[in-house]
């Protein structure tokens, strides 16, 4: 069963465990079903590729590897901290909520 993360496509957050500690990046995609996500420049990883149509020069391609969703923390949009997230219900739909702030994230 996959739960929900508390990040999604398209947030920014400061990486807070491992050798990419304090950097900063997009969430470019998310994985919830294996609790993983997909941070703009970090987690480089090195894929061998053969010579295609798309890709006639083939070679080593560096790109972005995925990494536990808990070592990612969210940074609020409008107060620029990392921070924790609580849910409320609005409208029907739960809102992502900055604990330190105390703003809505989802607009």
């Amino acid at each position: 069963m996959a739960s929900s993360m508390h990040v999604r496509r398209g947030d920014r957050v400061r990486i807070i465990a491992g050798k990419e500690n304090g950097k900063e990046g997009k969430v470019l995609h998310g994985y919830p079903e294996k609790q993983r996500v997909m941070v703009e420049g970090a987690a480089m990883i090195k894929r061998h590729t053969r010579p295609t149509q798309k890709n006639t020069q083939g070679g080593i391609m560096l790109m972005e590897g995925t990494m536990h969703v808990s070592n990612v923390m969210l940074l609020c949009p409008s107060c620029s901290q990392p921070t924790r997230i609580s849910r409320r219900r609005e409208a029907g739909s739960l809102v992502r909520v900055c604990k330190k702030c105390g703003k809505d994230i989802d607009k």
